[in-house]
């Protein structure tokens, strides 16, 4: 009998170790996934971070700019025409690139020089992009939905939006929606314990509108400021998934009753064109309040923000420059323009 009990405490032994594990193994991978701070040194000023971020698109785009300029000799249409070529080319889009286009004409002489051209152009870059920022929370609670396909840094947006809010002195709920994705809660959860936000989620696989129900219920009773909802990652061209997209809406507002107050979509800068497909599924799915903007920093299609503006009319309200959480910052129309071209308007 000995060696049988033996063997038995060995097999437990093992087994726990198994465990353990694999638990830190996905404690690690969720902690990974969550930006560090930013390491101490120089604090770089928000505008010269959003001048790093858009660095390759300001290469791609005014370099050509330049160029079309430099050779104009007052041949407006000349100019015109070969500036909606470079627009087009920086993914502002062919419908977008010729809108603006058509908006500088009507603003510029036939006989007008280069500089005037280039200012026209920075001003409708700044009248087609300018929009209402992020409303401050006015009721409690304030309810946010997030939605957006996967990989577009949907999750990582909501811990650093929480963590603007609990700078304000909000209470900040994180409501872990996205129940088919067990690493988006895991991920969620760090970073509600970094910025001191509560969190309500499930086991994998529960009903996402059961979790925002009890999430709803909890910010009642918690006298919670901000919900921030998070939403799986849906595939824009599955008609089920955004079907159920509707249904957590249609819980929100009955569980409260105005919300969600915000509805944010988070799109991929790098995608280029394909982040214009899904701004245009999701408002279809959704009446859209804000677009978050990320992955500007690694990317020369900074371009598609102007196109996103136009197609879908909801503004940008955040843009993303970075894994830190200082690199989510509120969108300025002009302070875009200004460092997509490299400093401030021409005289």
């Amino acid at each position: 009998m000995e060696p049988s009990w033996i063997l038995l405490a060995a097999g437990l032994v093992l087994v726990l170790l198994v465990v353990a594990w694999v638990l830190r193994s996905r404690a690690r991978r969720a902690a990974t996934s969550v930006p560090p701070a930013a390491p101490p040194g120089r604090v770089v000023a928000p505008g010269e971070r959003l001048r790093r971020g858009l660095a390759a698109t300001r290469q791609r785009l005014t370099a050509p700019l330049e160029s079309v300029f430099g050779r104009a000799g007052g041949d407006v249409e000349r100019t015109l025409g070969e500036l909606e070529e470079v627009l087009v080319g920086a993914d502002v889009g062919v419908a977008t690139a010729g809108a603006l286009v058509a908006r500088v004409r009507e603003r510029v002489p036939s006989g007008a020089e280069a500089s005037a051209v280039r200012r026209a152009v920075r001003e409708e870059m700044c009248e087609l992009l300018a929009g209402t920022p992020a409303p401050a929370p006015s009721s409690k609670p304030w309810v946010v939905l997030v939605m957006g396909v996967n990989g577009v840094g949907k999750t990582t947006t909501i811990g650093k939006l929480a963590a603007l809010h609990r700078q304000s002195g909000r209470r900040v709920l994180l409501v872990a929606a996205d129940t088919f994705r067990a690493a988006a809660s895991d991920q969620l959860a760090v970073w509600a314990e970094r910025v001191g936000a509560d969190l309500v989620r499930q086991r994998p696989g529960s009903d996402p509108a059961a979790v925002v129900f009890d999430g709803l219920q909890a910010a009642k009773a918690r006298a919670i400021d901000v919900v921030l909802v998070d939403t799986a990652g849906r595939l824009h061209t599955r008609t089920n998934l955004m079907e159920e997209l509707r249904k957590l809406r249609r819980v929100i507002a009955r569980e409260v009753p105005g919300a969600p107050h915000e509805t944010l979509l988070v799109l991929d800068a790098t995608t280029g064109q394909n982040a214009v497909a899904q701004a245009r599924t999701f408002s279809e799915a959704a009446t859209v309040t804000g677009v978050v903007l990320t992955k500007l920093d690694g990317t020369a299609r900074g371009g598609v923000a102007i196109a996103v503006r136009r197609e879908i009319g909801a503004p940008l309200q955040y843009v993303g420059l970075g894994e830190g959480v200082e690199d989510l910052r509120p969108f300025d129309a002009r302070d875009f323009v200004d460092a997509l071209f490299g400093g401030e308007a021409d005289a």
